[in-house]
């Protein structure tokens, strides 16, 4: 066996499946759309006969196979734990190497693996949001004015940063104090936070001096790959984790941060999956969040001045975050903070809809899934949804934007980084 299992390398796992349906309950694209072979044990009958060769891999293979948010739900509440989101990523990854990868999916892939096309692609996006965006409304995000390829003309986009993050904090930040004895932390950026959302990495800085901790932000990283694994290109999978192994090499560090959900899933759980050099690194991989509530930041934030008129906020779990079982954490910093008022939501921990390239693929049924997440944030009545996920949040806002909500998503981090002193 390879880096990469196979779907046949699944098969215990696939015979293990007794068609019970209690992945129907957990399925948000089953939810909406009420098809057998969107659910998990719709596909994983697919699968079965794909391997006995009962089933070709035509287009309706692909689609089926496409409509996964890889969200795992399925996975927790299987009586036999079976994986179907890594059994729909080896499916995929047999649709690439039988019939290649789709048009969408050669433009991602081929952008990820280049740093600097992704570069001069981000600046250039930001130079020409003015002509080619217009604000709806003014208080979040964007809306397409003119038609661009594989976007929905009424999906709401955030703005793009002329300066990347890693242009914009040093390299290395030195604890004040007894730096030797301190643990040192790398920071995997990720590229929503790099290109995106740069204030999440600042906020993020802000903490790390707050804690007065060391941080290295390794220069020459790139994407986790989690794109190419869901596009089933390996070979890009590969090339990503090769570079990002080399990148963390250069110093030796005690933990690896991330402050994305799916960058932590991309380089924790699959690095390890793969193996030898990329599992160690994989293994380094911890949230941000985990990794503050370890620090003793909860304590830190509960004995700074309370605020007279805190802000009420929410909190919706990322998939990548909820199936590892961290959900505590968010929630003991965001009630630890002196401005906040943490208030539970409805469905917090259903998926938002995202899924990666399935909401390029199949936007109304993303749509549809995120209605269902604005009707819990309206529900909570707060005026702000926390999250740990920079694609989460880009949902998120799509979803509340849709909805005619007045209120913003944003990172957990953001929040405590206002409430420092």
């Amino acid at each position: 066996m390879g880096r990469h299992k196979t779907l046949e390398d699944f098969r215990p796992q696939i015979d293990a499946c007794v068609k019970c349906g209690a992945c129907q309950a957990q399925c948000a694209v089953y939810k909406s759309l009420k098809r057998e072979s969107t659910v998990a044990r719709g596909k994983i009958a697919i699968a079965a006969a794909l391997l006995d060769k009962k089933g070709p891999v035509d287009e309706r293979f692909v689609l089926d196979m496409s409509q996964c948010l890889l969200c795992g739900s399925c996975h927790d509440k299987c009586p036999n734990l079976v994986p179907t989101d890594e059994i729909v990523l080896a499916a995929r990854r047999e649709i690439a190497e039988r019939k290649g990868l789709s048009t969408f999916g050669k433009v991602l892939t081929g952008v990820i693996k280049r740093p600097k096309l992704m570069d001069v692609l981000a600046k250039g996006g930001a130079r020409m949001e003015k002509l080619i965006f217009r604000k709806v409304p003014q208080h979040s995000g964007l809306r397409l004015r003119f038609p661009v390829p594989f976007i929905a003309a009424d999906r709401y986009l955030p703005e793009m940063t002329p300066k990347p993050l890693r242009e914009r904090v040093p390299e290395y930040i030195p604890a004040q104090q007894d730096n030797e004895s301190k643990p040192l932390s790398a920071f995997f950026t990720g590229c929503m936070i790099n290109y995106t959302y740069p204030q999440i990495g600042e906020a993020l800085v802000k903490v790390f001096r707050f804690l007065d901790l060391p941080l290295w932000i390794p220069p020459a990283q790139g994407c986790c790959g989690l794109p190419a694994h869901a596009a089933g290109d390996v070979a890009t999978v590969d090339q990503l984790a090769d570079a990002n192994v080399t990148a963390f090499a250069q110093r030796k560090v005690d933990t690896v941060i991330t402050a994305c959900a799916s960058c932590n899933a991309g380089i924790g759980k699959y690095y390890r999956a793969m193996g030898d050099q990329y599992a160690a690194l994989g293994k380094q991989a911890e949230d941000v969040l985990v990794f503050l509530v370890r620090m003793g930041l909860v304590e830190k934030l509960q004995a700074l001045p309370r605020v007279e008129n805190p802000t009420r906020v929410t909190y919706h779990d990322p998939c990548h975050l909820r199936t590892q079982g961290i959900t505590a954490e968010p929630r003991a910093l965001l009630k630890a903070l002196p401005g906040v008022e943490f208030v539970e939501m409805e469905g917090a921990e259903h998926c938002c809809g995202l899924g990666g390239t399935f909401s390029v693929y199949h936007y109304d049924t993303s749509r549809t899934i995120g209605a269902r997440k604005a009707d819990g944030i309206k529900s909570s009545g707060a005026e702000l949804v926390a999250s740990a996920c920079p694609g989460c949040i880009m949902q998120l806002q799509d979803s509340i934007n849709h909805a005619g909500l007045n209120k913003q998503a944003c990172h957990v981090l953001e929040l405590i980084a206002l409430d420092l002193p």
